[in-house]
């Protein structure tokens, strides 16, 4: 069974309209939705904005679903002058950048006391979503690079670029980290797919009330176009 996570109900209402038999329960406050998409099981869930909602949410989902991996759907900003609003990131792996234990001797975004604080996505899922996205009606540019996350939204032209020379980011959101050092400790593959919504820049605040709902709906469209090829069959 496929698990799909969005931050904000518009990232997830799209699935979970399209679902066959849907069946919500709610758990830590959360509501999960199960059903099919042309035959194929999963669930989706709104997990709420920031990294300590994500990591609950992932928590509870692989504790009471017989998931086979999870995917973080929903929109970011971009670090990449190459990606533009609308455009798709497939994560290839995923830092948390305001982690900071320097004083310790620590690196930026080195998680301190763990083997791993950069989280590697899987690849077999990563290119399911590429022959999705070529599936998709209208053209959609498709990238693949790192993603990272913050419990901040990312809309000063300083912090972009400093987050792309230090974390070679190719877009930023505040959520994808945490789902994927869950996901990993529990061992399960994870995708993190992104949509832009906007540059991450001074107008970044303006161009993401202006692009979000053309990103969503980019993000909505590959997922579901994801889990129509999967072999999650009923």
């Amino acid at each position: 069974m496929y698990a799909f996570i969005g931050a904000m109900e518009e990232e997830v209402a799209g699935i979970r309209a399209a679902l066959s038999d849907p069946v919500t329960r709610t758990i830590a406050g959360l509501s999960f939705t199960e059903g099919s998409y042309k035959g194929h099981r999963c669930v989706a869930v709104k997990a709420g904005v920031g990294k300590v909602n994500a990591a609950l949410c992932t928590q509870a989902l692989i504790d009471h679903y017989d998931v086979s991996c999870v995917i973080n759907t929903g929109i970011a900003g971009s670090l990449d002058p190459a990606v533009g609003v609308g455009d798709i990131v497939l994560c290839t792996e995923t830092i948390q950048h305001d982690v900071d234990g320097g004083a310790f001797g620590y690196k930026p975004g080195q998680i301190p006391q763990m083997d791993r604080s950069v989280f590697p996505a899987d690849e077999g899922l990563r290119k399911e979503a590429r022959e999705a996205a070529a599936d998709l009606p209208h053209k959609v540019r498709v990238h693949e690079g790192i993603v990272v996350t913050g419990d901040q939204f990312i809309c000063s032209k300083e912090k972009k670029e400093a987050l792309r020379a230090r974390f070679h980011g190719m877009c930023c959101e505040m959520e994808g980290a945490a789902i994927a050092h869950v996901a990993w400790l529990n061992q399960k593959p994870f995708l993190i797919v992104r949509a832009i919504s906007d540059n991450a820049d001074n107008d970044a605040e303006m161009d993401y009330t202006a692009f979000e709902r053309q990103a969503i709906d980019n993000s909505v469209a590959l997922s579901l176009s994801l889990l129509s090829r999967s072999g999650a069959k009923v």
